[in-house]
């Protein structure tokens, strides 16, 4: 079990990074066999990712309901966007097959891409383990400079 921090932390980066949203949503819950092979790619996808870190992926959180959300973070979009185009990765099959199948309405697929400067986000966890960007920037106690919203987003890394 992940280590709960029960202070103020706050994670700070020194480079550009990418948030990427990415899920689906099931539109008609009784097409199993519409939506759930759309459901099993990302399992695939994201193996492929822990086990491949030079490709660019940092880290996840995922949230399951009737449209699952996948909050990634990424070194680059050069890089996430060279991992979609792979022709040897899991996503560019999963991709097709999706495109494929896509004249049936039971599933939707989505996705945004953020790319954030450093100093141009910010971020406070509290009786938390570390999450989101918590997992990827450098966590550390919130003190001084770093006490509001305000001021971390004017803080100097």
């Amino acid at each position: 079990m992940p280590k709960i921090y029960r202070e103020r932390m706050t994670a700070r980066n020194e480079s550009p990074y990418v948030v990427f949203l990415i899920g689906m949503r099931i539109n008609n819950v009784f097409a199993i066999h519409k939506w759930l092979p759309v459901f099993m790619a990302m399992p695939k996808m994201l193996k492929e990712l822990h086990i491949h870190r030079e490709l660019g992926f940092k880290s996840y959180q995922m949230w399951f309901a009737r449209t699952i959300i996948l909050l990634q973070y990424w070194e680059s979009s050069e890089k996430l966007i060279a991992y979609a185009k792979s022709a040897d990765s899991e996503h560019l099959p999963a991709w097709r097959a999706f495109n494929r199948a896509a004249k049936s309405p039971a599933v939707g697929i989505w996705h945004e891409t953020y790319v954030i400067d450093p100093g141009k986000s910010e971020n406070v966890y509290v009786n938390m383990p570390p999450f989101g960007f918590g997992k990827v920037g450098n966590l550390q106690p919130v003190s001084g400079r770093l006490n509001s919203a305000d001021e971390r987003l004017k803080a100097k890394n």
